[in-house]
């Protein structure tokens, strides 16, 4: 389900807009979930990039660095138009750091470029998800609507959060990755490189959350949770319930202390039970649906949960003309800039009319 057909929980459209006018309307910083420790065979660097997804550079600082790509590390994937800050690690047992002007030189491009901001020496490869969340700085140009409309909108967004969905750059260009898993399904012979295959098994996963995250905005039980729920503590992976409704629980949902989940596709059985239960499985009964769940089974992937609701953390705004809007918040890991978008309204993407990553910005 793209985000065009994904029901908003907060009401029409309160603006029209284009983003990605330039690379700068787009700005992405990761939060750091560590201090570097400072000694160690990895060379741990913060980069800004310009023009470049994560992919790119991560096979320039190997060929920079005179290494298997394999020895590249970060923790979490960046789109390619946007600018950028993340850190990435290379790993260089017993060799001094490269020169970082001839890596800034390699970089330089017509409409791309990266600099480096840090070096210190680090203990081991950055894996993925070792970041803390990702601070969005997002500039809309040509805005259309009631500047109190839009702004009422953006303060409903701020102290009730938004559906958690997946963003369309999950899915690839046309939403093509999750056709390509339900092909891969079919001839499960078929041999597919690594980060290819753990691409389409995301993409299906995404997929099927969306579409129960879909039924659950429309039931309006997105953010509040409903009879037999399963709970996220607010700022963890850690689920707890199903258990008997309570002022306790209510209170804890209110307070935005605890959220409701959906299904992450896997073996096992549903951890919700009740009317939770039956929307989700209510919610994935088509056919579509039923190849997906089969094909992720097959593949040996675990039931696990996502948070329904996502709160944008520090939201502000500023108008920097009559018709460009600023709007700044920061994102847990794994998380869409583009679900926060989308309770605005309706906002085009103004970039090169190129096939999209299959990329998350956050």
């Amino acid at each position: 389900m793209s985000a065009p057909a994904l029901p908003r929980a907060h009401g029409e459209t309160a603006l029209s807009a284009t983003i990605r006018q330039d690379a700068e309307d787009f700005r992405v910083d990761e939060l750091d979930a560590f201090a570097p420790s400072g000694s160690g065979e990895h060379l741990l660097l913060t980069i800004e990039k310009r023009g470049m997804n994560t992919a790119f550079v991560a096979r320039l600082l190997a060929q920079w660095a005179g290494v298997d790509e394999r020895a590249v590390g970060f923790a979490g994937l960046k789109d390619r138009h946007a600018l950028t800050t993340q850190r990435f690690t290379v790993q260089l047992p017993g060799r001094e750091d490269p020169d970082i002007a001839a890596l800034e030189a390699m970089g330089e491009g017509a409409d791309q470029g990266l600099r480096v901001l840090a070096t210190s020496r680090h203990a081991r490869k950055l894996p993925r998800g070792a970041l803390a969340g990702n601070r969005f700085a997002l500039t809309l140009r040509n805005v259309a609507g009631d500047r109190a409309a839009i702004e009422t909108r953006l303060r409903t967004i701020a102290a009730d959060g938004v559906p958690n969905y997946f963003g369309e750059q999950r899915f690839g260009h046309g939403g093509g990755n999750v056709d390509k898993a339900l092909a891969f399904f079919a001839a499960p012979r078929r041999r597919l490189g690594r980060e290819q295959r753990a691409l389409l098994l995301s993409s299906a996963r995404s997929a099927l959350f969306n579409q129960v995250l879909a039924a659950r905005v429309t039931a309006g039980t997105w953010a509040t949770g409903c009879e037999g729920e399963v709970w996220m503590l607010d700022g963890s992976r850690s689920v707890f319930g199903p258990e008997p409704w309570s002022e306790t629980l209510a209170a804890r949902v209110a307070a935005h202390d605890i959220h409701p989940t959906g299904p992450l596709w896997g073996r096992g059985e549903i951890r919700a039970v009740g009317a939770a239960r039956e929307i989700e499985l209510a919610a994935l009964a088509d056919a579509r649906a039923l190849a997906l769940r089969e094909g992720l089974e097959r593949a040996g992937l675990a039931q696990e949960r996502r948070a329904t609701r996502l709160l944008p953390g520090a939201l502000a705004w500023t108008w920097q003309g009559e018709a460009v809007l600023q709007v700044a918040f920061a994102l847990p890991p794994g998380c869409y800039a583009t679900a926060v978008l989308a309770e605005l309204g309706l906002i085009a993407n103004a970039a090169a009319p190129r096939p999209p990553s299959p990329e998350a910005t956050g």
